[in-house]
């Protein structure tokens, strides 16, 4: 009975699909963007980096699926010597975090 029903479910969803081609619909199977929220941490190797210009230097790269945060943090790390928090958003597809870290180094 179950192959049966299985025939019949088969046949039956080959003529929708036929349907629908005849009729022009188009099978929707687009599935949603995966974007992915970074909080990057810049540490400097001297104590005296201006950070705000390397902020500004970093928010220079442009690529296709990455969006940039508007501001940035500086948090203390040790000794006087202070770190640059920032964040991005990258489409997952399209921008590997490889690429990001590669560019900022």
């Amino acid at each position: 009975a179950t192959k049966a029903r299985q025939a019949r479910m088969e046949a039956a969803r080959k003529l929708k699909e036929e349907k629908d081609a005849r009729e022009g619909k188009v099978k929707k199977t687009e599935k949603a963007v995966e974007k992915s929220l970074l909080v990057l941490d810049v540490k400097p190797w001297e104590a005296d980096t201006d950070l705000e210009m390397v902020w500004h230097k970093i928010k220079e790269y442009k690529q296709e699926g990455l969006t940039w945060g508007e501001t940035f943090k500086l948090e203390p790390v040790a000794y006087g010597i202070k770190k640059l928090v920032m964040t991005c958003t990258i489409v997952d597809s399209l921008v590997l975090m490889d690429d990001i870290t590669e560019n900022i180094e």
